[in-house]
Parts: C-alpha cells; sequence; structure tokens
C-alpha cells in the first residue's frame, strides 16, 4: 500500500465492486444529476477537443456521456474500461443515439483499454470514480500520461461528508463504519499537483437525497456502490440484523415532522486539471536524449499523439 492509497479502503474489494460494472451504462440517478452539473463546467472551458476518453463509463451514466458529445459533436469518444466486452454492448445501442439539443453524436464511441497511448486525448471524463479506486493518485497519474499537452481533465467523486447521518448511526450502536472513508478534495488536489498536472480547480457542494422509506433508502445505496471499507464485517449479516437496521434508520433518520422521509448527505467533490507543456531540467551542463527533443518540439507544435488510440 503506497502513500496514496486510501488506508481503509481494500483494494480486493474495490476489484470485485468494479467488476460488477452493468453492461449498458445503467447508472444510479446520483452519478447522471452528478454528471449534469459537471458537464456544465465544460462552457468555461474554450480548450479544442479531438480526442476525448470517458473513464470506465459503466456507472459514469450515458445521459453525462451525451451531453459531454453534444458540446464536441466532432470528437472521437474512446469508453476506457477493464470490461471490454460489456462496454462494447454500451456501444451498439449508442451509435444511432439521437443526443440532446437535437443533435446525433457524428462519431459513434469505441471500446479502448486503459492503456491507451500517452499524449492521444485533449479529455480525460470520469464521473464518481476516485473514490472507489484503490489507488486515485497512481489514476491521476495514468491519466496524465494519456492526455496531450493543454489537455485537461475532469472528474467527480464522493467526499468526506458522505453518509454522515448513517456513519453516526452505525457509530452508535458499535456496527462499526458503513463505507470507507473519502479523501477529501484538498488531498485530490494534491495528487493532482503531484501528478503532473496544474491549475488544479477543486470545489465541493452538499447534495441530500430523501427517500420514503428504510427500504427504499438502502436499496438506493446498494445501488450507488459497497462499503470498502477494510474492517468492515466479514460475514453475512442475518434477517434480524436488517430488521434492527430498518428500525434504526426509522427511529435516527427521519424528518421528525410526521413526514414519511428519510435523508442522507452526499458530499460531491468536482476536479479539473490542464497538463501543461513539459519543462526539461537545466542544470550548468544537461544532457537531452534526442528523442525527448523531438516530442518536446512536435508538443510545442501541438502536435496530440497518434491520431487513432486504441
Amino acid at each position: 500500500m503506497t502513500a496514496s492509497t486510501p488506508p481503509t479502503l481494500d483494494p480486493q474489494a474495490a476489484a470485485r465492486w468494479a467488476a460488477l460494472t452493468p453492461a449498458e451504462g445503467a447508472a444510479p440517478w446520483l452519478h447522471e444529476e452528478v454528471a449534469r452539473r459537471m458537464a456544465e463546467r465544460l462552457a468555461f472551458i474554450r480548450l479544442p477537443v479531438q480526442r476525448w476518453a470517458d473513464w470506465a463509463p459503466g456507472r459514469g451514466g450515458n445521459q453525462g456521456r451525451a451531453l459531454v458529445a453534444a458540446r464536441y459533436p466532432d470528437s472521437e469518444c474512446f469508453l476506457v474500461s477493464d470490461q471490454a466486452g460489456r462496454a462494447q454492448a454500451a456501444t451498439k445501442k449508442e451509435a444511432n443515439r439521437w443526443w440532446p439539443f437535437g443533435r446525433r453524436q457524428r462519431v459513434a464511441p469505441r471500446v479502448a483499454p486503459p492503456e491507451l497511448p500517452d499524449a492521444s486525448l485533449q479529455l480525460v471524463w470520469a464521473n464518481m470514480l476516485l473514490h472507489q479506486v484503490a489507488d486515485p493518485a497512481a489514476l491521476l497519474g495514468q491519466w496524465h500520461r494519456t492526455l496531450a499537452t493543454d489537455g485537461f481533465v475532469m472528474f467527480s467523486c464522493l467526499g468526506p461528508d458522505t453518509l454522515r447521518e448513517l456513519r453516526a448511526l452505525y457509530q452508535q450502536r458499535g456496527w462499526g463504519e458503513p463505507a470507507q472513508a473519502f479523501t477529501d478534495m484538498h488531498d485530490l488536489g494534491d495528487m493532482l499537483v503531484g501528478a503532473g498536472f496544474a491549475e488544479p480547480v477543486m470545489d465541493m457542494e452538499h447534495i441530500t437525497l430523501t427517500f420514503a422509506s428504510p427500504e427504499r433508502l438502502l436499496a438506493e445505496l446498494r445501488e450507488l456502490g459497497r462499503n470498502l471499507h477494510r474492517e468492515r464485517f466479514g460475514a453475512l449479516r442475518g434477517r434480524n440484523w436488517r430488521a434492527g437496521l430498518v428500525r434504526a434508520i426509522e427511529g435516527t433518520l427521519g424528518a421528525g415532522d410526521g413526514e414519511p422521509a428519510y435523508a442522507l448527505t452526499f458530499e460531491i467533490i468536482y476536479g479539473h486539471a490542464l497538463k501543461p507543456q513539459a519543462r526539461m531540467a537545466v542544470a550548468p551542463e544537461t544532457s537531452v536524449s534526442l528523442q525527448r527533443m523531438r516530442d518536446a518540439l512536435r508538443e510545442s507544435r501541438g502536435g496530440g499523439g497518434p491520431s487513432n488510440p486504441g
């Protein structure tokens, strides 16, 4: 485990959850809503995009990807996923999809493995992903390598205040933690800089969801993820425990005014940053390889890497 690895996240549990990615991007409502809000931020970015990637699109959401595709209708989109077969199934439905604002996506998405060529993209789009990744700093480094100079990353993820009501309930009952600890946005900003990005912009907001019943609340949580905490309960819970959990939610998370509403808070972190032009170290005597000089010259002229990644 590296220093950048979230200390409470179980990598094996995270890998199992990632393998359960739905085949056709059937994302939870919250993920689609976050993608919509993140897509609004694209209006403030004037950088050109010829090729971009939706990273781990299974739970990122089709609607969010459609908004990005509508903004860059002539760009080439790649669905980057370890679940290549599942991602390929999603592309079949998208080839002739009508996107928002009455515009058809002109270039159908293509499936690509995570090992895209270096400097091959202008945008990495990653919706609601980083909080379930065992080594987010390593993934940020991978995004940095994949982006061309002046390319940018846009991502969203859960922050530390997420499920604060449920965490308090679990602590009161001595049940441990209901989820892994989520990384603070300032730490994510430091990881961006450490990965080589420039001008990171981080912000966050709280979204409160209310549910008509404890059962509906628990069903929504099951769609959103799993408890990936290293010290989570290691066996199956029984029916009696679930019934006790439902009663506890009724007693502690209800609105208290006679309304059948049970609330949960989600902290949503948004981040974007640029890949700046590489600077070669300068010393009294500096040795630079011919290939590195060629790469620097190509990037200074706007070369964005291979035209057909993947």
